[in-house]
């Protein structure tokens, strides 16, 4: 147990270090308004999720350690949104497509709504 929670946190180090250096360097490009470095942030770690995944399952190379270092602690470090995208992607293997719209529904709107009320609740104290 410790031996794992020691991996997810060097790999979420090493992943959130990862991010940072990237988005501080990509604040230059903008179309549109958009945070494109968050977002290549996030195609970059769904990417890599994709292939740790694929080769797992494919090849059953990795252990669970090894995953779980990839996974949860670089890939989780680098951006949550890997993970959520990996959900999805199971929940539309195993045929859930409800629970697909469902999912991603719930998650942009509550998740967009829990930001705008924690921000306006700064303005409450």
């Amino acid at each position: 147990m410790i031996q794992n929670i020691l991996l997810v946190g060097l790999g979420g180090f090493i992943g959130s270090v990862a991010r940072y250096f990237l988005l501080k360097y990509n604040t230059a490009w903008s179309i549109a308004s958009l945070p494109i470095g968050t977002l290549i942030v996030n195609i970059i770690g769904c990417l890599i999720v994709g292939i740790v995944f694929g080769i797992s399952v494919k090849y059953n190379i990795f252990s669970n350690e090894i995953r779980l270092f990839l996974v949860v602690g670089i890939c989780g470090g680098f951006t949550t949104f890997s993970t959520f995208a990996l959900e999805n992607f199971l929940l539309f293997e195993n045929g859930h497509l409800l629970s697909i719209f469902l999912y991603v529904s719930l998650s942009v709107t509550l998740c967009i709504g829990a930001v705008f009320l924690g921000y306006a609740a700064t303005n409450w104290f």
